[in-house]
């Protein structure tokens, strides 16, 4: 795939891996819209891409904790932007060291690792589409991590036995299953949807922040995304999950059609239909 005058968002593209994908499809000539929660990385950002290759890339702001946010960064990419050629969904936040202890909410009263990593990509995708759709051949990725665990129905906000690394490779998870079950939907539109891990622990303040040795760089990850983002390779597959590059198998729950079934339920609830969470937020 030729990027050049392609179209594409990364979310969570301030800094760390999303960074590096960035100025990576920058510098072969996308048009990158930068994300993140910060304004004056995000002008960082811009003034690098604005200066190797990419002068019309864009920063918008958005803190994705909160749904209405992210209906307002789908608004303003609709309004300002005739189509959209790649979709990644990067943005996160970590579940170990001492930052992951405490249990947190979200804006709109959902466990904040669960809202941030899985919810918010969830419902962006879902506002996009039309665009996504619209701009066809075009793809999805989601950004996720080998680091997985299986979803309890009964307790999908963790109010019983909390650890932030249970919330994060729960999330994590969600956004595999959420992958291949779009994947499914999306069958005939050219609208591809792939996931992967894209390095461990890699170079990034959030693996640092945990107190964690990094083992590989942002740019090994940064090329894995960019390798589903923008590779011929891979033109025309869709729902599948990588380590790195290569073809990979997730956690057995991602395979369970009826497990995905249940989360896409409680994750409409929660999103498009913005119903409030209730306790154990099991959907039967």
């Amino acid at each position: 795939m030729n990027v050049d005058g392609k179209t594409i968002l990364i979310t969570g593209s301030t800094d760390g891996v999303g960074r590096e994908v960035a100025l990576m499809l920058g510098a072969a000539g996308a048009t990158v819209i930068v994300h993140g929660r910060n304004s004056e990385r995000g002008a960082q950002v811009l003034d690098a891409l604005h200066r190797n290759g990419s002068p019309a890339s864009v920063f918008y702001q958005a803190d994705l904790s909160s749904f209405a946010q992210v209906h307002s960064l789908a608004d303003t990419v609709k309004q300002n932007h005739e189509r959209l050629d790649v979709l990644i969904n990067n943005a996160g936040i970590g579940g170990f060291g001492p930052g992951g202890t405490v249990r947190q909410m979200s804006a709109d009263a959902h466990e904040l690792r669960f809202a941030v990593n899985y919810l918010a990509g969830f419902l962006l995708t879902r506002l996009l589409l039309p665009l996504l759709e619209a701009s066809a051949p075009s793809r999805i990725v989601n950004v996720a991590s080998i680091g997985q665990q299986a979803i309890d129905f009964d307790d999908v906000m963790l109010e019983r036995d909390y650890s932030g690394a249970r919330a994060y490779m729960q999330s994590k998870l969600a956004q595999v299953m959420f992958t291949f079950d779009l994947a499914r939907e999306l069958e005939g539109t050219g609208v591809t949807v792939n996931a992967l891990h894209p390095a461990t622990f890699m170079d990034t303040t959030m693996v640092r922040e945990a107190g964690v040795t990094p083992r590989n760089s942002v740019e090994q990850g940064a090329k894995a995304i960019v390798h589903l983002a923008a590779s011929d390779d891979v033109q025309g597959l869709t729902g599948h999950y990588f380590d790195g590059m290569q073809p990979a198998r997730a956690e057995p729950q991602t395979y369970d059609a009826d497990a995905r079934e249940q989360l896409r339920k409680l994750s409409l609830r929660l999103t498009l239909f913005n119903q409030p969470p209730v306790a154990g937020d099991a959907i039967r």
